[in-house]
Protein backbone atom coordinates (compact mmCIF):
# COMPACT_ATOMS: atom_id res chain seq x y z
CA UNK A 1 0.00 0.00 0.00
CA UNK A 2 2.77 2.30 0.91
CA UNK A 3 4.46 1.84 -2.18
CA UNK A 4 1.40 2.37 -4.75
CA UNK A 5 0.75 5.58 -2.31
CA UNK A 6 3.82 6.83 -3.35
CA UNK A 7 3.78 5.75 -7.14
CA UNK A 8 6.55 3.65 -6.67
CA UNK A 9 7.28 0.87 -8.82
CA UNK A 10 8.29 -2.55 -7.36
CA UNK A 11 11.90 -2.13 -8.63
CA UNK A 12 11.98 1.44 -7.63
CA UNK A 13 11.43 0.17 -3.94
CA UNK A 14 13.73 -2.64 -4.92
CA UNK A 15 16.56 -0.57 -6.01
CA UNK A 16 15.99 1.78 -2.97
CA UNK A 17 15.62 -1.05 -0.60
CA UNK A 18 18.30 -3.54 -1.38
CA UNK A 19 15.91 -6.18 -1.98
CA UNK A 20 14.75 -8.31 -5.52
CA UNK A 21 11.95 -7.60 -7.36
CA UNK A 22 10.30 -10.72 -6.95
CA UNK A 23 10.97 -10.57 -2.96
CA UNK A 24 8.28 -7.49 -3.03
CA UNK A 25 6.08 -9.15 -5.33
CA UNK A 26 6.19 -12.31 -3.16
CA UNK A 27 5.95 -10.86 0.12
CA UNK A 28 2.98 -8.31 -1.65
CA UNK A 29 0.91 -11.29 -2.42
CA UNK A 30 1.09 -12.30 1.38
CA UNK A 31 4.29 -14.25 1.17
CA UNK A 32 6.79 -14.49 4.20
CA UNK A 33 9.33 -12.48 4.21
CA UNK A 34 12.43 -12.75 6.82
CA UNK A 35 12.62 -9.46 9.42
CA UNK A 36 15.37 -7.87 8.07
CA UNK A 37 13.90 -8.07 4.54
CA UNK A 38 10.56 -6.20 6.40
CA UNK A 39 13.04 -3.55 7.90
CA UNK A 40 15.04 -2.49 4.49
CA UNK A 41 11.21 -1.97 2.89
CA UNK A 42 10.27 -0.09 5.83
CA UNK A 43 13.43 1.74 5.99
CA UNK A 44 13.38 2.92 2.06
CA UNK A 45 9.56 3.63 2.83
CA UNK A 46 10.45 5.95 5.91
CA UNK A 47 13.09 7.60 4.33
CA UNK A 48 10.43 9.75 1.92
CA UNK A 49 9.62 11.50 4.61
CA UNK A 50 6.04 10.77 3.86
CA UNK A 51 5.43 7.17 5.03
CA UNK A 52 4.74 6.62 8.83
CA UNK A 53 3.64 3.14 10.30
CA UNK A 54 1.95 2.55 13.66
CA UNK A 55 1.78 -1.23 14.37
CA UNK A 56 1.96 -4.07 11.85
CA UNK A 57 -1.15 -3.27 9.88
CA UNK A 58 -1.88 0.88 9.66
CA UNK A 59 -0.18 2.88 6.84
CA UNK A 60 -0.14 6.51 6.47
CA UNK A 61 1.51 7.87 3.24
CA UNK A 62 0.77 12.07 3.37
CA UNK A 63 0.58 13.78 0.13
CA UNK A 64 3.51 15.30 -1.71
Amino acid sequence: MARAGLGWSGKELSELAGVRTATISAFEKGGAALTTTVDKLKQALISTGRVTFDGEHTVTVKPE
